[in-house]
């Protein structure tokens, strides 16, 4: 894929905003889908030739509605936060054209690195109330998390698992631009 902008992000280095910023997923479980995100995410967009963008989660720090499965989420049934404290995202190759975004890179999770593709939404530069250069990135792909090692699972009654293998990765970047 080739690096491509199209004056949707002015030149320069955009660092992540953390507190309006998102990375969660979503996993189908029993007859329903559970949703997690993570509270300590970083990153960094550099609008340059070739634009750049590389990020990591915390994994100690993934957020969902029990205490009891936030522990098991960073054991090595699924995360393995002691021997793996982040996943990390690293872009191969960006496409910011008006309205659109793709990005594709190498996500690792749980020490093991594979290429995914994202699609989304980019929003125009927008200057905020302390004039500071601001820009939104809506991003989502679908992956196999047993292709990370992420292969924890419980067999129900029926014989079915109560995971499903595939997760839905949505992240809602917000970056300024940097001084």
């Amino acid at each position: 894929m080739t690096t491509k902008t199209e004056n949707r992000v002015s030149t320069g280095t955009w660092t992540l905003d953390p507190i309006h910023s998102t990375i969660g997923f979503e996993i189908d479980y029993l007859s329903g889908s559970f949703r997690g995100h993570f509270r300590e995410v970083e990153a960094k967009l550099v609008a340059d030739e070739p634009t750049r963008l590389a990020g990591s989660a915390k994994v100690a720090s993934v957020d969902v509605k029990d205490e009891n499965l936030s522990a098991h989420l960073q054991s090595p049934d699924f995360f393995d936060a002691e021997r793996h404290p982040e996943l990390r995202f690293e872009a191969t190759g960006i496409d910011l054209s008006p309205g659109s975004a793709s990005v594709g890179g190498e996500l690792t999770i749980k020490g093991v690195t594979k290429p995914i593709e994202l699609t989304g939404t980019i929003a125009a530069p927008i200057t905020d109330y302390a004039g500071r250069e601001r820009i939104g990135l809506r991003l989502e792909t679908v992956l196999d998390r047993t292709d990370f090692g992420v292969d924890w699972n419980a067999p129900l009654p029926s014989g079915e698992p109560a995971l499903a293998n595939e997760v839905r990765l949505a992240a809602d970047l917000y970056f300024v631009r940097e001084a």
